[in-house]
């Protein structure tokens, strides 16, 4: 049983963290250039991915209780579970500026380009990636 739970959360991770992590981090060039149907996908694609990558959490903790052992307690765990929704609240701030640069794309308003969220989408996704790397290695390493 372990072993099946290991593989769903190393599966989860592989296709969902990948996808979500390149998709926040084309997202200001897209905005940059003003592709609004570009954006749209990106921002769709995001929110999907970000649902979907709730399963390596949940795996990852049904693995940990099947474990037993006390494995959920362990110091790295508890920072990676952490960790881990930190990145998903990080994700509900990206999707909710992704569709505030769709709407700001879209509108008749030439004042207003998008520039603030495109930094901020920026600045995130540049920070949500550390936050899979430091996971990554949490999850590796102390083991």
């Amino acid at each position: 049983m372990s072993s099946l739970l290991l593989w769903l959360h190393i599966v989860f991770a592989v296709f969902t963290i990948g996808p979500v992590t390149a998709a926040t981090m084309s997202a200001p060039r897209a905005i940059r250039t003003k592709n609004v149907p570009s954006l749209q996908f990106i921002q769709r694609t995001t929110r999907i991915y970000a649902f979907g990558s709730l399963g390596v959490f949940v795996f990852g903790l049904v693995l940990g209780v099947v474990m037993g052992g006390g494995v959920l307690g362990r110091w790295y765990m508890t920072a990676s579970m952490t960790l881990f929704i930190v990145a998903a609240v990080l994700l509900v701030i990206i999707d909710r500026d992704l569709r505030t640069a769709v709407q700001a794309l879209t509108s008749e308003s030439a004042d207003d380009d998008a520039k603030v969220q495109n930094g901020r989408i920026a600045a995130i996704s540049g920070l949500l990636s550390v936050i899979w790397l430091v996971i990554l290695f949490l999850m590796v390493v102390p083991s």
